[in-house]
């Protein structure tokens, strides 16, 4: 079979490429042959299992989480599937369905939901089970594993069996993955899975945003269960019956010989001998998992250095007073355009803009240098590749451009054709093979619920169901992290903390590999290094004034990595949430900051969680202030990052509204977030619109609400509300020119069909309008460019671009997960570009820019400028366009969007067409209540 270059840190852990040339298909054949026996495991003989009769959905809650549940694999099975394709059971039968809804959502019924999502009712009908197993050989506890989709339903009959089954459960289906991302937390992924570049960068990304040494998160342990009465010491229970599941599972898949065969390719076990080990689970690697997911999704903030360097650009161009005016233009802090969650009305004023700032640290142009992390290269990591994916991955961590999760559409009651509330929502999550979500059903004493978790903290479902109730999350992304200034003293290693001259603490981390089947990389090592302060990690070096500072970024949730384990637990308790009121309480334990959502048979709910540290008077959180008790949080104790955090009737809250949306836009009136781009046009625009107008019609279904989302999955957002403006600029005089013209007619037919991205026909790999398509990725930069860095010059223009990226189509590299991770158009100009054309053709614009900037202000100029780019991109190839890369030719333009299921592991799946939606999603209608 052909093989493809490695495309992504762990994609190097496949099989192939390091197979001696020898060893060919009939020697692979002949190992797997030899390998096959111990490939499957003993299960309990029974096989009945009565339907849960505590489920209030009555058939109507569905979910869908692709590839696939199961997301280990034996050596063997790593073989066929390299070799030959073939897939263990359940790696990806969910992958299909979800990837047919983009063609099948025109046609879609009530009837035909689950033709494209599973059926997510408790438990599993007699003939329905495919196995049953007693973990541990224990009888207070079962899991049944359903035929369809291989979801594990554990039952037990005490709390610790209970626990101690989805720990079981847990690590037969991740338990590879599981043991990648606690190194991955621990910043020694390499060490564990081999040097490829962007491992490196993987840890890197990881280990400088929490650089936690082995007693930090046992402390973190510690003071979650000693802050938490009852709840924590039962949490601490769970979780330490959930870790001897995990070791159970490892003692029996070794000495069984079914253990993933991924470490066999690592070097961890010898195929033959069985010699090596596979080192147990233990309470602190459930911290270093939560860090790892808490920074990539619930850690809004950061960025305030960038934006002081931004501010400082446009002083510098326009002057201190115009320059500001400016620079807070174009940062939206409260757009009075943007769409809101909480749509009522009701303001939340956070993170507003002080009359006048105290404290600020601005620093000295051209001071500003960023604190190296890693150290004392060698090998391979001293290429320039490596050294490139460091600076990537740098780059992530300190903008405030985090990747989002969503999304989520809820009706009320009211509007729906049933009377009973309707939500269709999940996170987005990526696209992992295995993926970082599993599903579970838990049921036992004080738990009860089905949904996802993430691999390796699924001793609660985290996202999902309960009895008579559902809830997910989306990214918030206000602002938990500040940027201080502390003044140096004595060297570049001490700092002033209250008068007192002070050593910063020093953490580092050595890291070395070899070559491995997995990964060829080359040997290498280096080490990483990390200055602490009470005010957090060093991240920049700088001068304010002429005085020699570091700053530093406090976080909210740093070291409360595990603190958000008291609401997860308090959502799965059937005695706790039985109301939207209760739901709220529960989610108010959750320091990460997500926007969570509720329904069940009568109401609806929205809380925003997170602890949002209160700040001293006049401190303007989007810049860097100093160090000096003045400026600090407001009760902030350094010793355990504790402080006052806004009250929970202070963060957007909402029951019973008409409808809510969400696609990690701005939640309510005056709540500022962190991120750039909360303007007139945001990718929850593409929801709002469509839900607004399914409620005005009234009769909403969850196939109705269902189209909707899966609607705006394929709209292009700068397709849909921004080309249009565009488009009436160029067509206020005649178009003459012929390729122009011909590319307008282009893109105004595309946008009369509905500015969408979608194939011809299922399956058929095209785009239907793909030369508009081609057109507007190309032209979409050019244009913002040509519009917008004439008037404000290549420097300001930079620091902006900084702040937040021109554009994120679907086929660019974007985010975390890099290109065809199916997220888009979540962070981009498409804002200014709207406000600006508007305000250029005469139209009323709230919070506009403070100037017009399209051929200077003038319609006919900046026609001109659009025509001119049009050209240009118009006469740009598809392989120009859309370049290739390891998944996808020069000039595939279907390929370039395609969604890849990024390989953790050994098992790799195709390509599916793209969508911009959920990776976990849940379809609820609830028709009765406890």
């Amino acid at each position: 079979m052909p093989r493809r270059t490695p495309r992504t840190a762990l994609d190097r852990q496949r099989t192939p490429r390091r197979f001696p040339k020898f060893l060919g298909a009939a020697s692979i054949c002949a190992l797997i042959a030899a390998l096959l026996s111990p490939l499957t495991q003993a299960a309990a003989a029974d096989t009945t299992t009565a339907l849960a009769a505590n489920d209030y959905c009555g058939g109507q809650c569905s979910d869908i989480l692709p590839p696939g549940q199961n997301g280990n694999a034996t050596l063997a099975q790593i073989l066929l599937n390299q070799a030959f394709g073939v897939q263990p059971d359940h790696a990806e039968d969910q992958l299909g369905p979800y990837s047919n809804l983009a063609s099948g959502a025109a046609t879609l019924t009530d009837a035909k939901i689950n033709d494209f999502f599973n059926d997510a009712s408790f438990g599993v009908a007699s003939d329905q089970v495919a196995s049953t197993t007693a973990p541990g050989g224990r009888t207070d506890v079962t899991i049944v594993r359903d035929k369809k989709t291989g979801v594990p339903h554990i039952t037990g009959t005490t709390r610790y069996g209970t626990e101690y089954g989805a720990g079981y459960a847990a690590a037969q289906d991740r338990l590879w993955l599981m043991d990648v991302f606690r190194h991955v937390g621990r910043g020694q992924l390499t060490s564990f899975a081999g040097g490829a570049s962007s491992n490196q960068g993987l840890e890197q990304e990881f280990w400088r945003n929490a650089p936690y040494t082995e007693a930090d998160l046992q402390t973190q342990i510690d003071n979650a269960i000693a802050n938490n009465g009852a709840r924590g010491q039962q949490a601490l229970a769970d979780a330490n019956a959930y870790i001897d599941g995990i070791n159970a599972y490892i003692d029996a898949s070794d000495s069984g010989r079914y253990f993933p065969g991924e470490y066999v390719l690592t070097g961890h076990k010898d195929s033959i001998t069985n010699a090596g080990t596979i080192d147990h689970f233990k309470i602190t690697d459930l911290v270093a998992l939560a860090s790892v997911i808490g920074s990539l999704f619930g850690s809004g903030g950061g960025g305030e250095v960038n934006n002081a360097l931004s501010l400082l650009a446009a002083q510098s161009k326009y002057g201190v007073t115009e320059g500001t005016k400016v620079w807070e233009s174009f940062r939206e802090r409260n757009d009075p355009e943007a769409v809101l969650t909480v749509h009522n009305g009701e303001s939340f004023p956070y993170a507003s803009k002080p009359d006048t700032a105290q404290g600020e640290a601005l620093p000295d142009a051209g001071s500003v240098t960023q604190e190296p992390l890693v150290y004392d290269r060698t090998g391979s990591a001293a290429t320039a590749t490596a050294t490139g994916a460091s600076a990537t991955a740098a780059a992530t961590t300190l903008t405030s451009a985090k990747r989002g999760m969503s999304n989520a559409l809820v009706v009320s009651g009211k509007y729906t054709a049933s009377g009973h509330p309707i939500a269709v929502f999940g996170p987005q999550t990526g696209y992992f093979a295995p993926q970082l979500l599993m599903l579970q059903e838990i049921q036992g004493p004080g738990l009860s619920a089905r949904g996802a978790s993430f691999a390796g903290l699924s001793m609660y479902v985290e996202l999902g169901r309960g009895q008579d109730y559902s809830w997910s999350a989306t990214t918030s992304g206000q602002d938990i992290i500040d940027t201080y200034a502390v003044e140096l003293c004595q060297d570049d290693y001490h700092y002033l903390y209250h008068g007192t001259c002070t050593a910063m603490d020093k953490v580092e981390r050595t890291n070395s590999w070899k070559p491995t089947t997995a990964d060829g990389t080359a040997a290498g090592s280096y080490r990483m290094q990390v200055y602490r302060t009470k005010y957090g990690p060093v991240e920049y070096r700088a001068t304010v004034g002429g005085k020699k500072v570091a700053y530093t970024t406090l976080r909210s949730s740093y070291m409360h990595e595990a603190d958000s384990i008291i609401g997860f637990q308090m959502l799965n308790d059937p005695d706790y949430v039985k109301s939207p009121q209760t739901f709220q309480g529960a989610v108010q334990h959750i320091n990460y900051t997500f926007n969570w959502f509720y329904a069940d048979s009568s109401h609806t709910a929205y809380y925003n969680s997170g602890d949002n540290p209160v700040r001293a008077d006049g401190v303007d959180a989007e810049f860097p202030v100093w160090a000096q008790a003045a400026y600090e949080w407001r009760n902030w104790d350094p010793t355990t990052n504790t402080a006052s955090y806004t009250p929970p009737s202070a963060h957007p809250n909402s029951i019973d509204q008409d409808y809510y949306i969400s696609w990690n836009n701005k939640q309510a009136k005056d709540y500022t977030t962190a991120p750039w781009g909360d303007g007139s046009v945001h990718r929850g625009n593409l929801l709002e619109d469509r839900v607004k107008k399914l409620v005005a019609a009234g009769g909403v279904t969850r196939s109705s609400l269902t189209k909707a989302m899966a609607d705006a999955a394929l709209a292009d957002l700068r397709a849909e509300d921004v080309l249009p403006k565009l488009l009436k600029v160029i067509n206020s005089s005649t178009v003459t020119d012929t390729t122009a013209a011909a590319a307008v007619t282009k893109l105004s037919d595309w946008v009369t069909a509905g500015a969408k991205r979608k194939e011809t026909s299922a399956g058929s790999k095209a785009y239907a309008n793909a030369d508009a398509i081609r057109i507007l990725d190309s032209w979409w930069p050019l244009l913002v460019k040509a519009e917008f860095e004439p008037g404000l010059g290549t420097d300001l223009y930079t620091a902006f671009s900084n702040n937040l990226p021109i554009d994120e189509s679907p086929s660019a590299a974007h985010g975390p997960t890099g290109a065809h991770a199916g997220s888009s158009f979540q962070y981009g100009w498409w804002s200014y570009v709207d406000k600006d054309i508007r305000a250029v053709l005469g139209e009323s614009v709230q919070g506009g820019l403070s100037q017009k900037y399209c051929g200077g202000g003038t319609l006919s100029a900046c026609r001109d400028a659009l025509i001119s780019t049009l050209k240009t991109a118009a006469g740009l190839t598809a392989a120009q366009v859309y370049p290739g890369d390891d998944q996808c030719s020069a000039g595939d333009q279907w390929c370039a969007d395609s969604i890849v299921q990024r390989t953790l592991g050994g098992i790799k799946h195709g390509k599916i067409t793209w969508q911009n939606r959920p990776t976990y999603q849940q379809v609820v209608e609830y028709t009765s209540h406890r």
